[in-house]
């Protein structure tokens, strides 16, 4: 088994938060976890990509070869059509549908959303609204996490554990939000 995941957005949204959640989950279900630095602007407004890959095989690289990765998951419905010839034929895209306006000329949502839909398997997520029934707009990428997770070869208990070991320290309040986000997530 191997799983490659591109995750896209800007910088300052959580493109590495995101990974560092899936790749604990992954390694708690005993996979083999590979992730790339972050290329681009990671500077918040600039975009933003890494690779993470999962297997239970070792792994010989870091970055995923073009055309060949399953999902892209992002942040920023602009930035996960930047990033679609990684794309398997088969693979995935699930976006947050809230734009991140950080140019001039964004285009309008109406066609970003069209380009989107129109690809074999999509899915965008209204994150926003599902982390504000969570109990805090920042669980966005958690309810994206949530969205994706029906695809990404680790349980659900891992993600859990892996969401529970990242906010535990920050606030205990936080856990229970970001359950129920990822809850939400996995619902929508």
């Amino acid at each position: 088994m191997k799983y490659d995941i591109i995750l896209a957005g800007v910088g300052g949204q959580g493109v590495l938060s995101v990974a560092a959640i899936i790749a604990g989950a992954a390694m708690k279900d005993g996979l083999q976890v590979r992730q790339s630095e972050v290329h681009g602007m990671s500077q918040r407004g600039g975009g933003v990509q890494a690779h993470l890959r999962i297997s239970d095989e070792t792994i010989a690289s870091d970055l995923i070869p073009a055309g060949r990765a399953d999902m892209i998951l992002s942040m920023e419905p602009l930035e996960s059509l930047r990033y679609l010839s990684w794309l398997n034929p088969d693979g995935i895209v699930i976006t947050a549908a809230e734009p991140f306006v950080n140019i001039p000329n964004y285009p309008q949502n109406e066609n970003i959303y069209e380009a989107i839909n129109s690809l074999p398997k999509s899915r965008i997520v209204e994150t926003e609204k599902l982390a504000l029934e969570a109990g805090n707009r920042k669980s966005e990428n958690i309810v994206l996490i949530g969205a994706a997770m029906e695809h990404i070869p680790v349980s659900g208990e891992s993600l859990a554990q892996a969401i529970y070991e990242r906010f535990i320290a920050k606030d205990p309040k936080l856990v229970d939000i970001n359950m129920k986000a990822l809850e939400l997530g996995a619902a929508c």
